[in-house]
């Protein structure tokens, strides 16, 4: 049943933003190793510039995490009720 309240209501799944950051944080840090070692300083530093981008958005999922409930609750949690209007 759709209220209308979606956007306002919408849960993350934050551990599998989890994975998939540390993911994309691995073949940053590979990117950059790899084309530094083969001399391609360019390359190296747009993967560099994604590894800075992926460690933050690590970062802010794993405060969220440890934010409990409010930001990722377990099945045990209903819903949100839609604001009145």
């Amino acid at each position: 049943m759709r209220t209308g309240s979606e956007p306002a209501t919408a849960r993350s799944a934050l551990r599998a933003r989890f994975w998939l950051s540390l993911w994309g944080l691995a073949w940053a840090i590979f990117g950059t190793a790899a084309f530094a070692l083969i001399g391609r300083p360019g390359w190296a530093a747009a993967c560099g510039m994604l590894w800075l981008v992926a460690t933050v958005d690590l970062a802010v999922i794993l405060r969220h995490i440890h934010q409990g409930p409010h930001y990722q609750p377990g099945p045990s949690v209903p819903p949100y009720r839609p604001p009145k209007a």
